[in-house]
């Protein structure tokens, strides 16, 4: 399984580069096409570990002023 991120900036929030950095040493890994970044989980997640790491994404990025799209699939 892999779980999608796209992040949306606004002007008034973190750099694009600070929020990959942040990302990256979380685990995510910069990809192309419709999302910016994937998390590979090395097989299959639950739907209780999934929830967890979108908790600690918010965890993660808060101040960060940006907005978050997740999908998992």
């Amino acid at each position: 399984m892999e779980t999608y991120l796209r992040v949306t900036f606004g002007s008034e929030g973190a750099k694009p580069s600070a929020v990959a950095d942040r990302l990256l040493s979380f685990g995510f890994r910069p990809t192309h096409g419709n999302y910016d970044f994937v998390y590979d989980w090395q097989g299959s997640a639950t739907r209780e570990q999934i929830v967890d790491l979108s908790d600690e994404l918010i965890r993660q990025l808060r101040g960060y002023r940006v907005l978050l799209e997740v999908e998992t699939v």
